[in-house]
């Protein structure tokens, strides 16, 4: 009752389930370490976000490449903005999707040194945004400012184009070498996002904390691809002793046609 196990079809459906088992566990594990990935660098944000803030000096330095344990940490540099060389970084939304510009100014410290600032976002005056904008100034005179460390920004990680020929005075990325070459002066590794003193009348609009992965998702994804991987064989087994009753009970009606009198 069982060779149909060895018909062209099913022969077929067989190997294609006993594909479908180490794929889905494969991919169940994928999700998993992806899972441990995002669960790694949520702690890795919290924490960063919460510990107590150090001088920029102790963490950035001219030429300094910014790593991913550095990412969001705060900092504190107290110094003089200077505002007459200020710019603008194109195509930033805010949270509310809404377009416009992230406002960077360079903050003189005290040494000489240069600390590039993301004060925050600020709407675009119209929709060419050729014109720089009109920008609220920062506190005059010397100030202590606050924020979280963040690394140059790359066309490679950000996937925004360092476009040329832009409107004075705006830029795409925020990087420091550039920003370095272009004030003629020591500029500290990466930038920082201002979080204090907040803004007069909320503007420019602080840059929102970055959130948490949803690592919990792919912990749920690697459960199902393992119930998937458990259930093909499951399902093979009900198809085969369904193809098996359909058989005996074929058998069994051939054999009563043949054991049925001729009619008269």
């Amino acid at each position: 009752m069982y060779r149909f196990l060895l018909s062209r079809q099913w022969v077929i459906l067989t190997l294609v389930a006993l594909l479908l088992i180490p794929t889905m566990i494969r991919l169940g594990f994928w999700q998993m370490h992806r899972y441990e990935e995002r669960t790694a660098r949520n702690q890795l944000v919290s924490d960063a976000l919460h510990a107590t803030p150090v001088p920029v000096e102790r963490m950035t330095s001219p030429g300094h490449t910014v790593s991913r344990d550095e990412r969001y940490r705060r900092v504190t540099a107290t110094g003089t903005f200077d505002t007459a060389h200020e710019v603008v970084v194109r195509r930033r939304v805010n949270s509310d999707e809404e377009v416009g510009f992230h406002v960077l100014t360079p903050l003189v410290l005290t040494d000489g040194k240069v600390l590039m600032v993301n004060r925050g976002w600020i709407p675009a005056d119209g929709p060419s945004q050729t014109a720089f904008p009109k920008i609220p100034a920062p506190p005059a005179g010397k100030v202590t400012v606050t924020g979280r460390l963040m690394p140059d920004e790359t066309t490679a990680a950000s996937g925004i184009k360092n476009l040329q020929g832009l409107p004075d005075r705006q830029i795409m990325l925020i990087n420091s070498e550039r920003e370095a070459e272009r004030l003629g002066a020591e500029v500290l590794g990466g930038y920082i996002a201002q979080t204090a003193p907040e803004p007069k009348g909320d503007t420019p609009e602080p840059i929102g904390t970055p959130g948490d992965e949803d690592a919990a998702l792919n912990y749920a994804y690697a459960i199902q691809w393992w119930l998937f991987a458990a259930g093909v064989p499951v399902g093979w087994f009900v198809l085969v002793r369904r193809e098996r009753r359909d058989r005996a009970a074929a058998a069994v009606a051939q054999d009563r046609r043949e054991e049925a009198p001729a009619p008269v």
